[in-house]
């Protein structure tokens, strides 16, 4: 459980002590009661319990049972969140959604309403492919990661979304690349250039910049397209000096092409500005 589920979950058992404190006196408790037969109270605090040991279906089917029989107390709101956190402690990651797309819709003036968009991203975050595999959960991930990060740039789940995010942005680039090697290694350069520069466009602040240049170059190379291999080639070079990538780029070109890689220094402010727009 991450230090940020912790948190909520300490908040919503104090919640819970202060709703008890409110609520009868009678500790009597049968363990062979039906939820009906039980005060509300009674319920949540065994879905309470079951979710601290781990018993994430129990929970959450007890958490509905509060809602269900007590639509209207004030103990249904916070029980629909917590459904949605058991669903999502025990991967059951589809069902979580669907119970915080509702209660969004539904309580869209909650004090919670940031943390139920941050588990939502991260219901969404956890079911994250491999970049061999199709993104579509990926870019649903980043979608609701933005949203909270726009809507509640304050809140304390902002910064390990803003954090999430710049993975799943890292995820996405490294798909684009694993794309842009095959058509590479396979002569379909052009579809390769195209690959490489979307992860130079929209992603330019990944760990796979480096390598899109230097593949770049290694394209327009063997389309002979040597002035831009050399321009590309500069760019990388006055970006990323240390890399390993320019090392390859740089013994990629002949003698001619490292003087005119030299030259090109003079004009890399218009080519950076002219490769990296912003997004």
């Amino acid at each position: 459980m991450s230090l940020r589920m912790t948190r909520f979950f300490v908040v919503c058992s104090l919640a819970v002590f202060l709703l008890s404190a409110c609520a009868s006196s009678d500790s009597s408790k049968d363990p062979m009661a039906l939820p009906a037969e039980q005060p509300v109270e009674q319920i949540y605090e065994d879905a309470q319990d079951a979710l601290e040991i781990g018993n994430y279906d129990t929970a959450a089917r007890l958490f509905n049972e509060v809602e269900r029989l007590y639509p209207y107390s004030e103990w249904a709101t916070q029980a629909q969140l917590m459904a949605a956190y058991a669903y999502y402690e025990g991967q059951r990651y589809d069902e979580a959604i669907l119970a915080l797309e509702r209660f969004i819709q539904l309580y869209p003036g909650s004090k919670s309403l940031d943390y139920a968009y941050y588990l939502n991203a991260m219901a969404h975050y956890e079911q994250i492919t491999d970049v061999e595999r199709d993104q579509e959960m990926t870019r649903l991930a980043l979608r609701q990661l933005n949203i909270l990060i726009d809507r509640f740039p304050d809140s304390d789940y902002a910064r390990d979304a803003q954090f999430k995010r710049d993975l799943t942005l890292d995820h996405l680039a490294g798909k684009e690349m694993e794309v842009g090697r095959y058509y590479l290694t396979r002569g379909h350069y052009q579809a390769g250039i195209t690959r490489f520069m979307n992860v130079i466009e929209e992603y330019q602040t990944t760990t796979h910049v480096p390598e899109a240049l230097h593949r770049l170059v290694e394209s327009y190379l063997a389309l002979g397209i040597k002035q831009e291999a050399v321009r590309i080639a500069a760019i990388l070079g006055h970006n990323y000096p240390g890399s390993q990538w320019y090392e390859d780029t740089y013994r990629l070109l002949d003698p001619t092409q490292r003087e005119k890689l030299l030259e090109e220094r003079g004009f890399l402010d218009r080519t950076v500005e002219t490769i990296f727009r912003p997004q």
